[in-house]
């Protein structure tokens, strides 16, 4: 009988040592490894080499019905929790000498990649201008997302933002992204003006007694803030701004790309103010723009109402 629990440690500690992703990454990995193991234990398979084709099979379908989580999988969920479960056998067969892998053969779902959303200029502007600068909450939480909108930033990478990584008087900041590669960006008057009023008045008051540990942006304790806590305060930045969508952190990324493309940046430029390794990443917002200015023309032009050749 195998160690089923020693063998995910030691996958998890695996990947932290040899993967470069986030922290998110490695707890997604956690969970969905978590849970196939919990499966084989239920069906009593207590061996790695006893797991078969037809097991894997049986619990694909159970774990796409919602039987586990309580929710259909969706393709793109779906099509993780496989490629957690492929480096988990890998690791399995080259380092706990596995010689069984009855994942080889299955495969996700090939899915059109859908389009980014994100706000255009008119809605980024209410939602930041509905913001009650004269409180200090407000203020701080103002700032957040006029620095994630001027600079493009990951939650994550906003969250870790540290007081030395801002020059205002250059009016840039540096950022540790993903693959912990450090990039310089750039931001403009206005955002330097917020930051410079939350830094010297607002961020002292809320650390008030609070050792200074260096982050940024700050909860009311005084504690660095999290992805979590900025999530949620996009959410309802979006509802009292009475914007119907569902604002998250990502969606302003997304605001910020489309926004440089659609007066002119070139693509190369944002490639490397968003951090991304490859350039079909960025890409993919020259589409949101395509897609946007096709609309305009179609409800705009005269000659899109008429049907003749």
């Amino acid at each position: 009988m195998e160690d089923f629990e020693k063998s995910l440690e030691s996958f998890l500690h695996h990947i932290a040592l040899s993967r470069t992703g986030s922290q998110d990454t490695q707890d997604a990995y956690h969970r969905d490894v978590e849970r196939f193991l919990t499966y084989l234990q239920d069906k009593d398979i207590h061996s790695f080499e006893d797991v078969k084709k037809e097991d894997i099979a049986d619990y694909i379908t159970q774990l796409r019905s919602g039987e586990f989580t309580g929710n259909k999988l969706s393709n793109a969920s779906y099509a993780r929790n496989l490629s957690s479960l492929k480096s988990f056998y890998r690791y399995l067969n080259r380092q706990e000498g596995i010689q069984n892998n009855p994942i080889l053969l299955f495969h996700s779902v090939t899915n059109k990649r859908k389009l980014p959303e994100y706000l255009t200029f008119d809605q980024m502007e209410t939602l930041l201008d509905h913001f009650d600068l004269t409180d200090p909450i407000a203020l701080r939480d103002r700032s957040m997302i006029e620095v994630m909108y001027a600079c493009g930033l990951r939650v994550s990478e906003c969250a870790g933002l540290k007081v030395k990584d801002i020059n205002l008087k250059e009016r840039y900041l540096t950022v540790l992204g993903k693959e912990s590669k450090e990039r310089m960006v750039p931001f403009y008057p206005r955002c330097a003006s917020l930051l410079e009023h939350y830094m010297q008045v607002i961020r002292p008051m809320l650390l008030k007694k609070q050792e200074d540990h260096g982050i940024l942006f700050v909860n009311q304790r005084g504690l660095p803030i999290t992805s979590r806590s900025i999530q949620n305060i996009c959410e309802k930045a979006g509802r009292d701004a009475g914007i119907s969508m569902h604002i998250h952190p990502h969606m302003i990324r997304h605001s910020f790309a489309t926004h440089l493309l659609d007066n002119g940046a070139d693509l190369r430029v944002v490639q490397e103010l968003l951090g991304h390794e490859n350039l079909q990443t960025t890409q993919i917002y020259t589409h949101v723009s395509q897609d946007r200015l096709a609309n305009v023309v179609e409800k705009a032009h005269p000659n899109s109402k008429t049907n003749h050749k």
